[in-house]
């Protein structure tokens, strides 16, 4: 890479320059672009990456258009520097305008999330080694270390020092009075290219495809290089649907396009970068938080250049600059592991049908279990659809049968209280006495919950938020409390803080240590693993983990939603939900969607080979209508059902919502601002309403006291503008903070 153009610092006073000037956004929440003079000569078409001086130091920023003007050339400042790096198209610009004004966000702060690695725009120093020159200097002494160094760098490439002193069997300081006379010239070394930005080839390994699947591929194919269009492909799980969605990648790479594929969760890529290596003949770039800064910059530029045919990522990935997008695929669409809740707040699925819109190219969204805001879509006919009903190769969808917990309790055994029903304990026996794999989830961390003293009830909560602590006796040690919200962490005190009774705290309840437990006292031959964030930390560990269970070195997993989806395990045909009606508790609008959702995924587990699968729901309301449809295996009455109930209360997708979370250092600065927006709320027509304020269920979070409130609206309504006039007729103390959430997927 060549260096950015740097402008001279003897460059002439503002004054004299040439008189263009461009208006320039930074990564910074502002509210509009400033306006830079460009000096003579150097060239700042709209788009370009340019360095120039904000306050008291400079940073790369993108030239957005023509300055705005009504400032004294005299007092513009000067771009300083233009990178030479491919800039940000017209498409990628409106993106970025087109989601600020979406989410209510300065347009700086969005353009902060695609100028992320501001490494990548800096000038490349190449790393310097040393190689030998072309004659023995007349100058220089001849020793036996160097005549060592003079054979064995003979025809090699640039090495480093250390490397060639190694290789000769001499001191660094030999190649160094070697170098400085002359023998060794110094030369940068060359760059090693890694494996993620190799060429991908659509026509390497073309699959065997069904009758369904090829009919989808053909339509998903078709549809690249046609325009913007959404496609859902809904398939149940094991029907192949990423091998269907990569015909649609390979057409965009015939096309010499880049393809984009977002996934929930990184950790869920293990299975899937096998799989798309055995397709193509090469791995895809990756994007994700856990990249070393120098593949993150380098990943950066390979997008930005074209260099990076297909990138998988996280929701991030979707604001990068790329060259030639041709596709976007948003894997497991219904996640709600897609909406970013802190900075810029966004839903990543919708993001990236706007970019489609935006760019005019096909989106296509992958789902065993559709959020309602999609089957909605293609209810109205915005988006088209294609349904691969059955699984691949003849696999049969498991049997699911539920567990009444109150007609079969959990048995009390040597180690407590037992949470696995006689019935799943059965189940299990049976099948490790077949040599084959059983998967428990439960959503829960750590060893339990809630830690209660028996003297007086005195739980034990979390100094900084409104949180319980969670025990943890797994890895890094027993005896930890823990909080999930803020990362608080003590001892498990030894007498209790409030009556003083001593050793007099127990654990209350289930989470995934303490089944590990009672399954290791139970089956104490069976081979087990822990998989949650806590035990299994990054991707490389956890493909390590998945490659575990695939080669059959595990008997058991016991898991939270990590490994709930997206995995095939062809020995796994027994899945046990320890608590069924976990997620369905609390006043989340979104609850039984979402555990409909996590339950079919997790049950989707079972049985995706030759032998069939088997789920057992342990659950205390067998009746309740998401596990009674989990039961049926009717989806579309479950849909249905909760459609009915979202429409009647006007509720996502058939109303508009947007949240407003009020926070302060004191709870009563916290509740006067709360009070003072709940006032100064406009009257905005028929239909727009305020609830609130209230105290947030969290109502203190790291320290800070919450409120929360919450307006909706009919869908036809736009809400943004609503909002920006609401938020700007209230002073809002440089002590607190309002954070405004569009379309809310949380709500504590």
């Amino acid at each position: 890479m060549t260096a950015p153009h740097a402008i001279s610092s003897a460059a002439p006073p503002p004054e004299s320059r040439d008189a263009r000037r461009v208006a320039v956004c930074v990564p910074l929440p502002l509210a509009a672009p400033y306006d830079y003079a460009v000096p003579e000569g150097v060239e700042a078409a709209p788009g370009a990456v340019v360095r120039v001086p904000v306050g008291g130091r400079t940073l790369w920023g993108v030239v957005w258009g023509d300055a705005a003007g009504g400032v004294d050339p005299a007092r513009l400042k000067p771009v300083l520097e233009v990178s030479p790096l491919p800039g940000f198209s017209a498409a990628m610009r409106r993106f970025v305008d087109w989601v600020a004004a979406y989410t209510v966000t300065p347009p700086g702060a969005v353009l902060r999330m695609a100028l992320s690695v501001p490494a990548a725009l800096e000038a490349e120093v190449p790393a310097m080694g040393v190689i030998r020159a072309d004659a023995w200097p007349a100058a220089a002494r001849r020793t036996a270390a160097r005549e060592r160094l003079w054979r064995e760098l003979a025809e090699r490439p640039p090495l480093p020092m250390a490397e060639a002193a190694r290789l000769a069997g001499v001191s660094p300081a030999a190649v160094k009075g070697f170098l400085g006379e002359g023998g060794l010239l110094a030369a940068p070394l060359p760059r090693a290219r890694a494996l993620p930005f190799a060429d991908p080839d659509p026509e390497a390994a073309p699959p065997v495809l069904s009758a369904e699947q090829a009919a989808a591929a053909g339509a998903l194919r078709d549809g690249v290089g046609k325009g913007y269009a959404v496609t859902l492909l809904d398939g149940v799980t094991g029907s192949g649907k990423t091998e269907v969605y990569f015909e649609a990648i390979a057409e965009a790479l015939r096309q010499g396009r880049q393809a984009l594929v977002l996934v929930p969760e990184i950790a869920l890529t293990a299975q899937w970068l096998e799989r798309f290596a055995r397709r193509f003949g090469a791995a895809p770039s990756v994007w994700h938080s856990e990249l070393s800064p120098a593949l993150r910059r380098d990943t950066w530029r390979a997008a930005a250049t074209g260099r990076a045919r297909v990138l998988v990522g996280a929701r991030s990935a979707l604001f990068l600059p790329f060259a030639d997008l041709g596709l976007i695929v948003v894997d497991e669409e219904h996640e709600h592991a897609f909406k970013q809740e802190d900075g810029v707040i966004y839903q990543g699925r919708d993001m990236a049908v706007a970019r489609g819109r935006i760019e005019e190219i096909p989106v296509v969204l992958a789902s065993a279990t559709p959020s309602l805001e999609t089957l909605a879509n293609v209810r109205a006919g915005r988006y088209a659809a294609r349904a691969l009903p059955n699984r691949h190769g003849g696999a049969a969808l498991p049997r699911i049968e539920l567990v009444d917990l109150r007609a079969a309790p959990p048995d009390k055994g040597t180690w407590g209280r037992g949470f696995l029903a006689p019935p799943l304990v059965a189940a299990m026996a049976e099948t490790f006495a077949r040599g084959e794999q059983a998967l428990l989830y439960l959503n829960r961390r750590g060893y339990a919950p809630l830690t209660i003293c028996r003297s007086c009830g005195h739980r034990m909560q979390c100094p900084q938020c409104t949180a319980w602590l969670v025990e943890h006796r797994g890895r890094g040690g027993g005896g930890r409390l823990v909080c999930h919200h803020c990362g608080h962490v003590e001892g498990v005190p030894e007498s209790c803080p409030s009556c003083g009774a001593a050793d007099s705290f127990v654990a209350c309840g289930p989470g995934v240590e303490r089944v590990a437990e009672e399954v290791a006292a139970r089956f104490p031959q069976a081979r087990r693993l822990v998989l949650s964030s806590d035990h299994v930390a990054g991707p490389a560990a956890f493909a390590q983990a998945v490659a575990a269970i695939e080669a059959g070195e595990v008997d058991v997993v016991i898991g939270t939603q990590v490994v709930a989806k997206g995995h095939h395990f062809p020995g796994l045909t027994l899945v046990g939900v320890i608590d069924s009606d976990l997620g369905l508790a609390g006043g989340d609008l979104r609850a039984a969607e979402r555990t409909y959702q996590m339950l079919s995924q997790v049950a989707g587990r079972a049985g995706r080979a030759d032998k069939p699968g088997r789920v057992l729901l342990q659950t205390f309301d067998p009746a309740q209508p998401v596990i009674a449809a989990l039961a049926a295996a009717d989806r579309d009455a479950f849909v249905a059902a909760e459609q009915v109930g979202r429409r009647v209360l006007g509720m996502p997708p058939f109303g508009r919502l947007a949240a407003v979370i009020v926070a302060a250092r004191s709870e009563e600065q916290a509740a006067e601002l709360a009070a003072a927006l709940g006032r100064a709320f406009p009257d905005a027509g028929a239909g727009v309403k305020l609830y609130g304020p209230a105290p947030a269920p969290l109502a203190r979070l790291r320290g800070w006291s919450r409120y929360r409130l919450l307006v909706s609206a009919p869908r036809d309504v736009r809400l943004q503008p609503i909002l920006r006039a609401w938020l700007r007729a209230v002073p809002i103390p440089r002590s607190a903070r309002v954070r405004l959430d569009i379309d809310p997927y949380g709500f504590l």
